[in-house]
């Protein structure tokens, strides 16, 4: 394992790759980033595609092509979002995952629902997927929702809303509700911005710079939610299986204290404190 003071910042002892690697990468996804920040509207709906699948050919051992070769790795991942998803599944209901990635949470969803889409944006991420009958890969220019309005009974995200342009994420969130049957849930998990960023350039920035195009609080999110026509959102807080779905403010306040601070010092109290099973992002968002 190399030196940790070969980085501007500490990085886990988990990560594998070079310093060199992990510059590399930075250089790439921050690039990459900066034309879909720079672009228009009609642009990215292309771009999310294209630049997802350059930032793959470019970075070979990126972590959304390294993670799934470990098969204990995505069983205890998979695992864990089953647990979550859980009070929200029926054996009739037709499941939405948007960012399937590689498709192992959908696949293993398949056996548990009626119907099962894996949606994406880039052909290289899915371009592996094996789903079984009752499953098909979906491929989405980061926005559309190819679905059929009040279709869907359980949709689900995690680590996405942070990688869209924030107009994006608000038109996609639309669209979300639009397939969702009346009273289905969105479920959506996200990294807290406030303890961010959650992208590679946690390494170099203080803000993210990479394809974390925006981080969320619990308060903004709360707010973009019903900006796209949400009625109620509540936030899961708590660890492992037991969650417990809350009204956001208590949240919001404890993140209202916490951006008064450094975001060093804040990192570090969150860490101490271990505050991260209130501060990390989950979301059960339903319509009427």
């Amino acid at each position: 394992m190399y030196a940790q003071s070969a980085m501007p910042r500490p990085v886990p002892q988990s990560e594998s790759r070079t310093p060199d690697e992990l510059r590399q990468h930075y250089e790439v996804e921050k690039e990459l980033a900066e034309r879909l920040r720079s672009a228009s509207a009609s642009d990215r709906r292309a771009l999310y595609t294209a630049l997802y699948n350059e930032l793959l050919t470019r970075v070979p051992r990126h972590p959304l092509l390294t993670t799934n070769v470990d098969p204990a790795t995505t069983v205890t991942m998979v695992n864990a979002q089953l647990r979550i998803l859980e009070p929200y599944v029926r054996p009739d209901a037709t499941f939405l995952e948007i960012g399937a990635g590689g498709c192992a949470l959908s696949v293993a969803m398949a056996s548990r629902v009626a119907r099962v889409y894996a949606l994406d944006v880039s052909e290289e991420i899915v371009r592996d997927a094996s789903m079984p009958e009752n499953g098909q890969v979906l491929i989405s220019d980061g926005v559309e929702i190819p679905l059929a309005d009040h279709t869907v009974d359980l949709a689900y995200s995690n680590q996405l809303m942070e990688h869209l342009h924030p107009d994006d994420a608000q038109v996609q969130l639309e669209n979300i509700r639009r397939v969702l049957k009346r009273g289905s849930a969105y479920v959506c998990i996200t990294p807290n911005g406030l303890t961010g960023p959650h992208d590679i350039s946690a390494y170099f920035d203080d803000v993210p710079t990479g394809f974390h195009l925006q981080e969320y609080s619990v308060s903004s999110i709360t707010k973009t939610f019903r900006s796209a026509g949400f009625d109620t959102v509540r936030v899961l807080v708590g660890a492992r299986d037991r969650f417990a779905a809350l009204h956001p403010w208590p949240v919001i306040a404890l993140e209202a204290g916490l951006a008064r601070l450094a975001p060093d010092v804040r990192r570090t109290l969150v860490q101490r404190l271990r505050l991260t099973a209130l501060l990390g992002i989950r979301v059960v968002a339903r319509t009427r």
